[in-house]
């Protein structure tokens, strides 16, 4: 099931069972959506959220400020043991921060390997 989150930011549901193909391989996952954001700052369509983020009258302020009202709730969330709020304030940071590292000229590679090196 998707539908439309808070801020316009589109959020798909799955079974956490499903493990079978690309749905439930997190790499994959997280490679696909920069993949769309990247597309979407190069191509700006009118209709996109993501877009809209890039050429926002706050510049990079307006990620910033979703990233922190994003992780505000996510606390709130947590604090109310929320596991469905959890999930979905903690896929609104994700997604918000792989648009502050498209906007950053950061590749995913990148994120990547630090995480790696502090395994």
């Amino acid at each position: 099931m998707s539908g439309e989150r808070a801020g316009g930011s589109e959020v798909t549901e799955s079974d956490p069972e499903d493990t079978d193909s690309e749905s439930g391989d997190t790499a994959a996952i997280l490679d696909e959506l920069f993949d769309v954001i990247e597309e979407r700052k190069e191509t700006l369509p009118e209709d996109s959220y993501t877009a809209s983020l890039f050429t926002h009258e706050k510049g990079e302020n307006a990620v910033l400020e979703k990233l922190g009202e994003e992780t505000t709730e996510l606390l709130l969330a947590a604090k109310d043991d929320d596991y469905e709020e959890i999930a979905h304030e903690s896929a609104d940071i994700v997604y918000h921060l792989l648009v502050l590292l498209s906007m950053k000229d950061v590749d995913l590679a990148d994120l990547r390997a630090e995480l790696r090196e502090r395994r």
